[in-house]
């Protein structure tokens, strides 16, 4: 009976695990003869950025906590994996499952293969390019030492391809982070809160920050908050404040009538925001995936990008981090003249289901 461990341990990973896990309970409920052991290394140990996905997203419990959240990107790194190489030593498993590009992934992927255990990498082979971002490095090194990749397009494919990885190794299965936001769609809900109260469909951006690029410079965070407030002509603003950025906001005093400003959001409530968005403002490569499928118009500030499909098929531009560059593309959005979502391959809701059969074919061997 093949047995595998799922990984996760941030925000960004709970959407990518959560259809994968289902499709392995529903598997087991056929009497497929499968184990499985979620845990969560803690990276994100706080409710908003954790228990509320689990609850949302009907996660089980974890059937192990690392508690590796805290500290430095190395002592968190270290921290996991003395945490998960006994975990692995005591639950011996053919297969470690990671997903996307966070610390959990890159330290979880090198514990396994030093005790000779197989890894699949969910979201393998996608690449910025950009090796000041630590999840680059997290990608490329976890890429290194994979078995299995379980990719989102044709260009992650050709990514590792020109790596000198064997097609055997490459399979295009899609994206599970369209299969939860597919799945989870008819429950969205709008939150609660006063200043959610008054917010009409498409008269309201989204907004996300929390890059250093872009939040840890206090006249650049300042230049960019005043091209955005000036380019969506007095629409309300949500933006839900990650933790370094608010911190940062406070110090150069931001304030404006339409820039509302609130805690972390479930998911739930985040994606309901979203689709009834006139558009999103962010910096997550996470969100212009799914404001692409539900066909929202998404601007990304960043210089580059992993996701290209997302631009090239989907409704996302690459604006950078210049302020200055913010204004024909926010004209665009107001004048409702933005390009629409084409359909991107395999990002059909059935993403986990490829993944699971490929997963069983092997290693039921």
């Amino acid at each position: 009976m093949p047995t595998f461990t799922i990984v996760a341990g941030a925000r960004p990973n709970f959407m990518k695990i959560a259809p994968i896990i289902h499709q392995l309970q529903k598997r087991q409920a056929e009497d497929t003869a499968i184990k499985f052991r979620l845990i969560h290394t803690g990276q994100h140990y706080d409710k908003k950025m954790s228990g509320d996905f689990f609850e949302q997203l009907d996660i089980p419990e974890p059937h192990a906590n690392l508690g590796g959240g805290g500290g430095t990107q190395a002592e968190q790194t270290a921290s996991i994996m003395v945490s998960f190489e006994k975990e692995l030593m005591e639950n011996p498993t053919d297969l470690v499952l990671v997903v996307g590009d966070v610390t959990s992934t890159l330290a979880c992927s090198i514990t396994a293969k030093k005790l000779c255990i197989d890894v699949a990498h969910v979201e393998g082979g996608i690449r910025s390019g950009d090796l000041t971002m630590p999840e680059e490095i997290n990608r490329m090194v976890t890429d290194s030492i994979t078995d299995h990749f379980f990719t989102t397009s044709e260009i992650a494919n050709e990514n590792l391809r020109k790596s000198g990885f064997s097609e055997d190794k490459i399979h295009f299965v899609g994206n599970t982070m369209i299969d939860t936001l597919m799945a989870q769609m008819p429950r969205f809900q709008k939150p609660e809160g006063e200043i959610f109260d008054s917010l009409e469909p498409k008269k309201y951006f989204v907004m996300t920050m929390h890059r250093p690029a872009n939040v840890d410079q206090e006249q650049k965070l300042k230049a960019m908050i005043d091209a955005i407030l000036e380019g969506t002509q007095g629409l309300p603003i949500i933006f839900p404040v990650h933790p370094r950025t608010a911190k940062n906001l406070q110090a150069i005093g931001i304030a404006a009538d339409n820039l509302l400003m609130c805690e972390p959001l479930g998911y739930l409530e985040f994606n309901y925001l979203v689709k009834n968005a006139k558009g999103v403002i962010t910096d997550s490569g996470g969100i212009t995936e799914e404001a692409s499928v539900m066909n929202i118009p998404c601007i990304t500030l960043r210089d580059n990008t992993e996701r290209p499909e997302t631009i090239d098929l989907g409704t996302n531009e690459l604006v950078g981090t210049n302020p200055e560059k913010l204004k024909p593309y926010l004209d665009k959005i107001m004048k409702n003249d933005w390009k629409q979502y084409q359909g991107i391959p395999l990002w059909d809701g059935k993403t986990s289901e490829r993944i699971i059969d490929i997963l069983i074919s092997t290693y039921s061997k």
